[in-house]
């Protein structure tokens, strides 16, 4: 398995393709379906996952319960 890039600017830019592809607006998502996702491409997905919020690609509930594309994504 590939690794997740260390480049910010490079992982970046694939963190954007994953949200759009497998991700849609509009819609929240527990942790079960985003880890789900994510684990079609990578076994670590709280690696991609945490990317993911702190590139502000995806929104989490302060509990971690949803998450989220934020509208501006």
């Amino acid at each position: 398995m590939t690794a997740i890039p260390v480049r910010p600017a490079v992982r970046h830019e694939l963190l954007v393709h994953l949200t759009d592809t497998l991700f849609d607006a509009g819609r929240t998502y527990s942790e079960g379906e985003v880890n789900a996702a994510l684990g079609t491409v990578h076994d670590d997905t709280a690696a991609l996952r945490r990317h993911c919020v702190n590139d502000g690609l995806l929104v989490r509930e302060k509990d971690g319960s949803d998450y989220r594309v934020p509208a501006h994504a």
